[in-house]
């Protein structure tokens, strides 16, 4: 009698268990990394966000152009605005892991890229369901659209984004996230996960810094 081994079916991660139970779901990751179907949702998400702050932006209003072509320059801005969501998840996953995965080669690890792909994948379900969540919040209540409710520069009530933008609630959730993947699913010391989501927090920071300088110049 021949005996046939049936493969025990692996569970699959769960992308919006990341806010209740992401310990649970980096455990799943390392098992069983999964990237497409999450990676399309927090596409389109991040699309709706940018398409909801491109909307509350107002008008330009520029001197000899009419009212027409100040609608068709805020509606290439929206299109321009929404493209750059679905995209920009994508380049930023995809680059965030090379380079997360070039330390965990270093440190021999055991890593791989599909399971720092689905790891930074399954984490940025936050910081969109944030963008999301802040710019409807921004539609509700007047303001900025570019400025966190949830940030410190919300809370300072700045009409202004900037780096005080940068530093919110669901930013240092994704923060915190990171941290863990790398240590659970990038098999890190807890010290040097921790170093590396620091890192690149930081580094979105100075990214917001310079885009508030490059607004203050061309506005100058």
């Amino acid at each position: 009698m021949e005996n046939h081994v049936v493969a025990e079916k692996k569970p699959n991660p769960s992308l919006f268990k990341m806010f209740t139970s992401p310990s649970e779901q980096f455990e799943k990751i390392k098992e069983n990394p999964k990237i497409w179907v999450s990676l399309i949702i927090v596409s389109i998400l991040s699309a709706l966000g940018a398409f909801l702050i491109a909307n509350g932006m107002d008008t330009p209003t520029l001197e000899g152009i009419s009212a027409e072509q100040a609608a068709s320059i805020s509606m290439i801005g929206k299109v321009t605005a929404v493209i750059g969501g679905l995209l920009g998840p994508i380049i930023a996953i995809l680059i965030g892991s090379a380079v997360q995965l070039i330390i965990t080669k270093i440190a021999d690890s055991g890593a791989t890229y599909k399971q720092l792909l689905s790891m930074n994948t399954y984490i940025y379900i936050i910081g969109a369901v944030g963008v999301l969540l802040n710019a409807g919040i921004r539609l509700a209540i007047g303001g900025n659209s570019q400025v966190n409710v949830t940030s410190i520069a919300g809370l300072l009530n700045s009409d202004k984004p900037g780096v005080l933008n940068s530093i919110e609630l669901f930013a240092i959730w994704g923060l915190i996230l990171t941290a863990i993947g790398l240590h659970k699913v990038g098999n890190l010391s807890k010290g040097v996960a921790w170093t590396i989501a620091i890192i690149f927090f930081l580094i979105s920071v100075g990214f917001a810094l310079l885009g508030t300088a490059f607004q203050g110049g061309v506005g100058a």
